[in-house]
């Protein structure tokens, strides 16, 4: 299951998630395009699967790398791996830093750290998901860092199959190998990009596999560009045929799990009593798992593919993505909702490979067929009826008919601000703000500050003053919290010391973002000077600022920015500019609507005139004089 990001109690951390689900990123410096990172060199890394015909098997890593430059050092000097006692087990480490000089530095018993995973820390269903940490010893620049383990899965994931995916880091590759040892009768499906076949002997009974890594240049990653599995160089494996056959096993696997209890009845019968369509019980369903079934991020895969039982989940109350599955599913069905299970990424991957595999399909939700609705509830801050945005216009495994379908492109996401600045002569302002949010992006906002406690909400205004580079201090107002609406309302009064630079000729900026505002909407569009891979670029949001300015009488206003209107087939783009006295109101607005979730480099190049023009506007002032 995914590990869906919990919002941050304090202002600087709510302002990052807020920003990525509503895909507004503020603009920052582009890193510079390294493609393959020198600061170290693999010079082996040989992964060897040995499977049995019951689809168990028997994995053994032998790596080899060496530093390079001083930054790999504090990176690369411990290595993870994963495991999952119910599963598996490691049956040999063997690990030791080799000098430049040729002297052998081993790695003893006590620098080989066994530890849980920390999701599972405090939910004891899930603490047979563990991490043995392997810390080299005395490595410095010019070292080899050798890793030899053998891990065996004794328990399947699919009875009788077995699926992998892999890539290679963006590092030198001296030799990058991955042997598939499998008996004869069970055929591996592959999808290579990157990666060669090479010929290699068989023993009896037997069928051999192997593909070497194409070293090569890389690309960098580009900013919200799509996962590098969509584009880039990747092994996928898989015995099963076809998606049908992968969502078969998992439903075989899973699907005896979401039988309703009398509990799981009644409680079904006690949340959906008076609500009168079919879709207000859904959502009214999946609103109670939201809030009282603790989400515990273990992944599908390392974490298994087989639920607890729904009357555990309930009994327990936490569970990770496939127990609020059965879970949800097992209310619905009590009050005559038949629903499926939905296999889908919880990432930024949006293309299946041919070999169906784990390695994609990470995470599972909710849909329901005859009201072609998706529930996701591990998503805390999203209100049912909405998906988060890495979700939307996904393709989903449904594991009950073992078709593939897509989820939703675009969903209703709307976000206004209204500030007014009382400005005195010595550049001092008085500052009311309101943002109203909804749709989508509703519930982030209140939950966001719902969790933050009240002792800590002015510390909000001190924060976003301190966000647009002002001084300042005020009140913040949580608005209504409870319930979870479509619609939701913040705001704040501050008084800011510094708000202009007087006196003298000075220009006033136009575009003030508290939150995420309208700017970074636009500015998220710039992130990179030209593109080469896909990219995330949801859309269907309507983001509004109004500002208006009052200024002392005795600050001249000199020049007011010109109104602007925009209308292209992405965006639809107003700027208006008013001159009242001595007042200036300022409304913005834009809609954003592409009909698609990942934008390509051609739509990027012929969005970015009208992006432009809309930052041009953006950078435009109120030119004042104050004496």
């Amino acid at each position: 299951m995914d590990s869906f990001v919990q919002p941050g109690k304090m202002m600087l951390r709510s302002i990052a998630i807020l920003c990525f689900l509503l895909i507004t990123r503020a603009a920052a410096a582009v890193p510079a395009d390294t493609g393959t990172d020198p600061s170290l060199v693999i010079d082996k890394h040989r992964q060897h699967f040995v499977v049995n015909r019951d689809g168990s098997f028997t994995y053994t890593l032998d790596m080899v790398t060496t530093i390079v430059e001083p930054r790999a050092v504090q990176a690369n000097s411990q290595r993870s791996v994963s495991y999952n006692t119910a599963l598996e087990e490691i049956v040999a480490i063997k690990a030791h830093t080799q000098k430049r000089d040729g002297r052998i530095v081993r790695v003893t018993s006590d620098q080989i750290k066994d530890q849980q995973e920390s999701a599972s820390s405090d939910a004891p269903m899930f603490r047979d998901t563990r991490v043995k940490v392997v810390v080299f010893p005395d490595v410095e620049v010019g070292d080899k860092l050798v890793l030899h383990f053998v891990r065996k899965r004794h328990a399947p994931l699919f009875p009788g199959h077995f699926e992998d995916l892999s890539a290679s880091e963006f590092y030198d590759n001296k030799q990058f190998d991955l042997i598939y040892d499998m008996p004869a009768s069970m055929p591996l499906y592959a999808d290579a990009v990157g990666f060669a076949p090479v010929p290699i002997d068989s023993p009896a009974g037997r069928k051999r596999y192997q593909w070497r890594y194409v070293d090569g240049p890389n690309q960098r990653l580009e900013a919200d560009s799509v996962s590098y599995f969509d584009y880039g160089k990747r092994l996928a494996v898989s015995t099963f045929a076809g998606y049908p056959a992968f969502a078969q096993a998992y439903h075989g696997r899973a699907g005896d799990k979401a039988r309703a209890n009398p509990a799981i009845t009644s409680l079904a019968s006690k949340l959906t009593g008076g609500i009168g369509t079919r879709r207000d019980k859904a959502l009214a369903l999946a609103d109670w798992v939201r809030k009282n079934i603790r989400y515990v991020a273990v992944y599908v895969g390392p974490g298994g593919v087989v639920p607890h039982a729904a009357s555990t989940v309930l009994e327990n109350r936490y569970g990770d993505c496939k127990d609020h599955a059965v879970l949800l599913e097992a209310l619905l069905s009590a009050s005559g909702i038949a629903s499926t299970p939905a296999l889908i990424n919880s990432g930024n991957a949006y293309r299946l490979p041919s070999a169906p595999t784990l390695g994609i399909f990470d995470h599972v939700i909710t849909y329901i067929p005859e009201l072609k609705l998706y529930l996701d509830s591990t998503a805390a801050e999203i209100s049912p009826g909405y998906l988060p945005v890495q979700q939307l216009g996904k393709p989903v495994l449904l594991t009950k008919t073992g078709t593939i379908a897509t989820t939703p492109a675009t969903q209703p996401l709307r976000n206004h601000t209204a500030a007014r600045y009382v400005v005195a002569a010595d550049g001092k302002s008085q500052l009311t703000v309101t943002k109203t949010t909804g749709g989508a992006v509703a519930e982030q906002y209140r939950r966001t500050v719902r969790d933050t406690p009240p002792g800590e909400r002015d510390l909000f205004v001190e924060r976003m003053l301190q966000g647009i580079g002002k001084q300042g201090s005020g009140v913040f107002d949580p608005g209504k919290l409870d319930g979870d609406g479509d619609e939701y309302v913040l705001g704040f009064k501050a008084t800011s010391e510094n708000f202009i630079n007087l006196p003298g000729p000075t220009g006033v900026a136009t575009t003030i973002n508290y939150w995420v505002g309208l700017g970074d909407a636009v500015y998220s569009m710039t992130g990179e000077k030209d593109r080469t891979q896909d990219f995330v670029c949801p859309s269907g949001y309507d983001v509004g600022d109004e500002a208006v300015f009052e200024f002392a009488e005795a600050i001249e206003i000199l020049a007011v920015p010109t109104s602007f209107k925009l209308r292209d087939e992405n965006f639809e783009y107003d700027a208006e500019y008013h001159r009242k006295g001595n007042s200036v109101e300022i409304k913005r607005r834009l809609r954003f609507n592409n009909g698609s979730t990942v934008c390509t480099p051609a739509d990027f190049k012929r969005m970015q005139p009208a992006v432009q023009r809309m930052v041009r506007d953006l950078q435009g002032q109120i030119i004042v004089k104050g004496s």
